[in-house]
């Protein structure tokens, strides 16, 4: 066989293989693009949380210190991932952080001084429900913080967060995207709804006129801040059964964890004591049963 005909079967080879990996990225992506109902997101949700629980067990037993900073435009869903990722896990290790605008006093600290009060102890899971960003979103968009103080927070933030990352805390960030059209909808389903209009505040309704200003502000924060050793995820968030889903599985790929689950105990038989006398229930004031 001629070197010109086993190059040529090589080539061949080599065509036919690009073709299989082709033919199997098509299938992955139309398998990606499966409408998602809600039966198949409870189903899934319900299988995520029981790998947060492991991997709750996995930080507590090993003394991980983590962080997860949700970030995004008002409405982009970043409380509801925070409400999913939550609602399992054991509330004595894992905390969410939404911390309150500013005292005068805090006014006058080192900024990123309130939020290192609440870094996680080892075995611990802190979710903050939006970080220090806030100056280079809100502050920077509303002017509250000067231009020299912006300037600074840059400049500053890469090096905090390497300081934060050299100290052995996973640091991990999630910018959630919601478009324009998806955002509007929202706010107009909180103004409709009673039990949401608080999530609704003057200054959500303010930011509205600035999109393209927080745009910018988002633009340039990533230009400074996505950083190697924190990078930031962008969770596109118009649909939020998929941001939910896909935040979380995102999460738990990047913490490597066993499944370390307590195994199922029996409960021992309940022993009567045939001396003690409960008082009367009579003597009890009970909450008025208003429904049958």
């Amino acid at each position: 066989m001629s070197k010109k005909t086993k190059q040529k079967k090589k080539n061949d080879k080599d065509v036919s293989a690009d073709l299989e990996t082709d033919k199997v990225k098509s299938t992955e992506d139309k398998k990606e693009k499966i409408p998602l109902n809600s039966k198949l997101y409870e189903k899934e949700l319900r299988r995520l949380q029981i790998e947060l629980l492991k991997l709750q067990e996995w930080v507590k037993d090993q003394g991980l210190k983590v962080i997860v900073i949700f970030e995004g435009r008002d409405a982009a869903g970043k409380g509801g991932v925070i409400k999913r990722i939550t609602e399992s896990l054991n509330p004595r290790s894992v905390r969410v952080v939404a911390v309150p605008s500013p005292t005068e006093r805090e006014k006058s600290q080192w900024y990123f001084q309130r939020y290192v009060a609440h870094l996680p102890a080892a075995g611990e899971i802190v979710l903050f429900d939006r970080s220090w960003y806030n100056r280079a979103g809100v502050e920077r968009v509303m002017g509250f913080c000067t231009e020299s103080e912006y300037q600074e927070f840059l400049r500053s933030v890469p090096e905090f967060e390497r300081m934060i990352v050299r100290s052995g805390i996973i640091l991990i960030k999630y910018w959630f995207s919601v478009s324009d059209e998806e955002q509007e909808k929202r706010f107009q389903a909180r103004i409709k709804d009673p039990t949401k209009r608080w999530k609704l505040s003057p200054m959500d309704l303010e930011s509205r006129t600035k999109w393209v200003e927080y745009s910018k502000a988002k633009d340039n924060m990533f230009a400074f801040t996505d950083i190697k050793q924190a990078p930031w995820y962008v969770v596109n968030a118009d649909n939020k059964m998929k941001a939910r889903l896909n935040c979380i599985t995102h999460l738990l790929s990047l913490i490597p964890y066993q499944d370390l689950t307590p195994q199922a105990i029996a409960l021992p038989p309940r022993v009567k004591s045939e001396v003690y006398i409960r008082p009367p229930i009579t003597d009890q004031t009970f909450v008025p049963d208003h429904y049958q």
